[in-house]
């Protein structure tokens, strides 16, 4: 794939997706996966990327269906790619129109979002060693993905003069440049005085400004995050993967399961939508159930005297 990548059309979306967008590197490789085997497959069949048609992507489909076995899901995330980039070529008058804004994936078949219990969470906050300064770090970052719910390219960005102590606040930058304040606890702000008075400057002897830096004194990546989630989840009895949104989805989860209302979920989060927020919305029968025997004056009979 030496050719496609040496592309400038597709170099330029790449750089699009990062300087205009402000997407996470974790994103844009996934973009970058997902266009790279599109550009394979025309290779193969001997098709230019700019005179593309109707009629050909149903080959594509078929392709990553029979061929590459993908399961709805995966096809319609590369369906999902495919359009942000011929929406970049025809905004760039590079093809006439968007030919992937006219196809329609498989039907994906619904998920509940995984989410750690309260317990879990606990044995897991557990396992760091807070008298290193990888570990006060490490109790960091489950506390504060917790805590706030950020996104793990956001929380990666995240740097010692974006944090409000007075306020218990902190300065984010979300998708699209987009900035927002989220908030953090007791529990939080303890280990994140610790860490900061202690660890952090033995991780720090360059005085980098990012608050989550590696035993090199580099900011951490997307990709050492995850590194250090799956190794921490290892030391517990959890049965369950583990990644930086499952730890948001738990926030999330959580505090709609103690009441809180779906627009504040949705603000907390840095939805644009609320119907990006409304999949939480099934997982919290249990307490939709308690309240409802709480509140309801007919959900049960009072006691005969």
């Amino acid at each position: 794939m030496e050719k496609e990548f040496k592309n400038k059309d597709f170099i330029s979306f790449l750089e699009y997706l990062k300087y205009q967008k402000n997407y996470s590197d974790y994103t844009i490789t996934s973009y970058e996966h997902d266009i790279l085997e599109y550009f394979q497959f025309l290779q193969k069949e001997s098709l230019d990327y700019k005179k593309i048609e109707y009629s050909d992507i149903r080959f594509f489909l078929m392709y990553l269906k029979d061929e590459k076995k993908d399961d709805n899901s995966s096809i319609n995330r590369k369906l999902s790619s495919l359009r942000s980039f011929y929406k970049y070529l025809a905004n760039e008058k590079i093809v006439d129109t968007n030919v992937f804004s006219l196809v329609h994936g498989p039907k994906k078949s619904k998920k509940l979002p995984r989410y750690f219990e309260y317990n879990e969470l606990e044995e897991l906050f557990g396992v760091p060693d807070r008298k290193t300064p990888t570990g006060q770090r490490d109790l960091l970052i489950l506390e504060l993905l917790y805590a706030t719910g950020v996104r793990v390219g956001e929380m990666v960005k995240i740097k010692e003069k974006d944090i409000d102590f007075g306020r218990k606040s902190i300065l984010i930058l979300g998708k699209g440049n987009k900035e927002r304040l989220v908030h953090y606890g007791e529990y939080c702000e303890e280990i994140l005085k610790e860490y900061l008075k202690d660890g952090y400057g033995s991780l720090n002897p360059e005085n980098s400004p990012y608050l989550f830096l590696n035993h090199n004194g580099k900011p951490l990546t997307e990709r050492g995050i995850r590194y250090i989630l799956d190794h921490l989840i290892e030391k517990t009895s959890i049965h369950k993967k583990i990644s930086p949104h499952m730890i948001r989805h738990s926030f999330a989860t959580h505090l709609l399961n103690e009441g809180c209302d779906l627009l504040t979920v949705q603000k907390l989060l840095g939805h644009e939508s609320i119907k990006a927020t409304q999949v939480y919305t099934h997982v919290t029968t249990d307490r939709l159930k308690e309240v409802y025997y709480q509140s309801f004056p007919r959900a049960r009979k009072k006691d005969s005297k």
